[in-house]
């Protein structure tokens, strides 16, 4: 049996389903078909207001972007069983309208999850624009968020746009949510040096520096014995935001190394100590190779 046969003998089925159905049959899948149509559209607005519900920018669009999918999933639901009241077999019906939607779906298969991944982030909103964020080993401040990609301003100036399906199956670190973050800068002082000392004086220094926040206080603590010092990691909280980290950080180095000179605390450089045993004795001829005797 050819395709041709094959279609024909889905269409006069997909006919026969009509067949016997009273008027009350057609009424009640009328009632079922704009009934789904009114409550679609107001569960369309009830999704849009929760969206919209919490503010923010951006949240307008993708309020109406959330409502039109879930209405419409409301709709096409209705729509079914529409059919269903009606006896239709959704089999044949499938079949009568071949395979061709089913190559679309495939072709279209990327396109349509970045769509659902974008309803998904603006849905649930860990980000809004203006926000610093890091994803897929990418830095930067969301500008946009659409049906297709995160569109991300990096530090260095460039728009990198970013897949919404990525953004979704990725860790998302989000800088700015919180409004304060905390860098840990690592300082060595010299093993002769007086520890209680050293850690006042790195308190105080990171301290005083402005744009560190008083609350939560900064600390020092010792972290490891280096092989040329014993370590501090000096932590303090500052605004989230990149260029205020960097102006911080650098401001609490340079107070750091001010306060450790101004109590006389060595920051120490590698060293190595050289042994030589008794009896050795070290030449280097004129072609600079050394000889042993």
């Amino acid at each position: 049996m050819g395709p041709l046969a094959v279609e024909a003998t889905e269409t006069e089925e997909l006919a026969e389903a009509f067949q016997g159905l009273t008027a009350e049959d057609w009424i009640l899948a009328g009632a079922v078909f704009f009934g789904s149509l009114l409550v679609s559209r107001v569960v369309k607005a009830l999704a849009a207001r929760v969206v919209e519900r919490d503010g923010g920018a951006g949240a307008s669009r993708a309020a109406q972007l959330v409502g039109r999918v879930v209405g419409g999933m409301v709709a096409v639901g209705g729509i079914v069983y529409a059919l269903q009241v009606l006896g239709v077999r959704l089999g044949p019906l499938l079949g009568a309208l071949g395979l061709g939607g089913l190559a679309v779906a495939f072709a279209a298969q990327a396109i349509l999850s970045n769509v659902f991944a974008s309803v998904l982030l603006q849905a649930r909103r860990p980000f809004r624009s203006g926000d610093q964020i890091s994803t897929n080993d990418i830095e930067g401040t969301v500008e946009e968020v659409n049906l297709r990609t995160v569109v991300l301003r990096t530090y260095a100036g460039e728009r990198v746009l970013v897949p919404c399906a990525q953004v979704l199956g990725a860790p998302i670190y989000n800088f700015t949510a919180n409004r304060v973050r905390r860098t840990t800068l690592e300082v060595g002082v010299a093993y002769g040096s007086d520890l209680a000392t050293a850690q006042r004086v790195l308190l105080d220094a990171a301290g005083s520096v402005e744009g560190v926040r008083p609350e939560p206080e900064p600390e020092a603590w010792v972290e490891a014995f280096g092989e040329s010092s014993i370590d501090f990691a000096v932590r303090f909280w500052h605004a989230p935001d990149i260029a205020t980290l960097w102006r911080v950080r650098s401001g609490v180095a340079m107070a750091l190394k001010s306060g450790l000179d101004g109590a006389g605390i060595e920051i120490p450089f590698p060293q190595r100590t050289i042994g030589v045993r008794p009896g050795i004795r070290v030449r280097v001829d004129g072609a600079g190779d050394p000889e042993r005797s």
